[in-house]
């Protein structure tokens, strides 16, 4: 179970609608709560040469950045009664916040990921794109609201759905989702997408043969639900509430986000992909598709390369 989790801040209201999901997840687990902010140098550029830091500008910016922490975790102490504790790091972003969370044994990782329009931010967008590439520990993005974050407020996850593509790589998303769905109960959709296959069309004396062979269809169908239905019955042994969802002829990634939107689904799960000879397509292309376009929480894992 969770022990530690790590929110990172980087001073905006933005990045702080993570936490009251991970303060929640932290009581429920009876772990603690991390938050980090990476400072770096505040160095300029001119006429293309790199501008030295100045020193006394660089102690200011660092004495700012100690004092919202500060200031965080009273506001978050007074909300939850629970085991908070703040650090300031150094170094680039994403390197400083992986190195952090493994030195410091981190479970998890919550954080908001880039919003859409005047909500949409670059530096949170970006460090979540190369965590969930490196972090050797589930990455939970949460999608910011206009309003300011409720420190008090317990939001829950209720229905998760699970996107798996048959492979033993993509289901190593099973653990981690049911580790953090079990701690409220949730329900689960274990869905398979079955994509569309362009094959050349032939004519035969001006008959045009389908692109798509209905009986192949019907094959794949039945091979996709037979082996959702064996996923599923493993996890119903657990005594786990778990439906199953076969969809045909749509891209991976729109059937997953098109499926996250319908049944009040709360968070998305799914293994991104490995490196080396563990690429995968679909678990790559897809995750970053679906990272951008959810509209729900979306629970990435990297699985470690074997």
């Amino acid at each position: 179970m969770y022990r530690n989790l790590l929110v990172p801040l980087d001073g905006s209201s933005f990045a702080e609608h993570a936490l009251p999901l991970a303060l929640n997840i932290a009581q429920r687990a009876g772990a603690s709560v991390r938050v980090a902010l990476v400072h770096t140098p505040a160095a300029g550029v001119y006429g293309g040469a790199e501008l030295a830091v100045d020193p006394s500008l660089d102690a200011q910016i660092r004495d700012s950045h100690k004092a919202y922490l500060l200031d965080a975790l009273k506001r978050l102490t007074s909300a939850a009664p629970m085991r908070v504790t703040s650090t300031l790091l150094d170094g680039p972003i994403a390197d400083a916040i992986h190195e952090y969370a493994v030195a410091s044994q981190i479970d998890l990782i919550v954080m908001a990921t880039h919003g859409r329009g005047p909500f949409s931010r670059f530096w949170l967008g970006s460090v979540a794109d190369r965590l969930m590439r490196r972090a050797s520990v589930p990455v939970l993005l949460v999608r910011p609201s206009a309003q300011a974050p409720d420190f008090a407020a317990k939001p829950v996850l209720r229905r998760l759905l699970i996107p798996l593509d048959g492979s033993v790589l993509a289901e190593q998303i099973l653990e981690p989702a049911t580790e953090l769905g079990s701690l409220m109960k949730a329900e689960y959709t274990l869905l398979r997408v079955i994509e569309p296959i362009v094959l050349p069309e032939f004519t035969y004396r001006g008959a045009v043969t389908p692109a798509w062979d209905a009986a192949t269809l019907r094959k794949l169908q039945t091979e996709a639900q037979t082996y959702l239905d064996g996923v599923a019955n493993r996890l119903r042994a657990r005594s786990l509430t778990v439906r199953t969802q076969v969809i045909t002829n749509q891209p991976a990634s729109i059937a997953i986000l098109e499926a996250g939107k319908a049944d009040d689904i709360d968070l998305i799960a799914l293994a991104s992909h490995g490196r080396g000879g563990l690429a995968r397509l679909m678990l790559g292309s897809v995750a970053d598709k679906v990272v951008r376009g959810a509209p729900t929480a979306v629970l990435i894992h990297h699985p470690p390369a074997k």
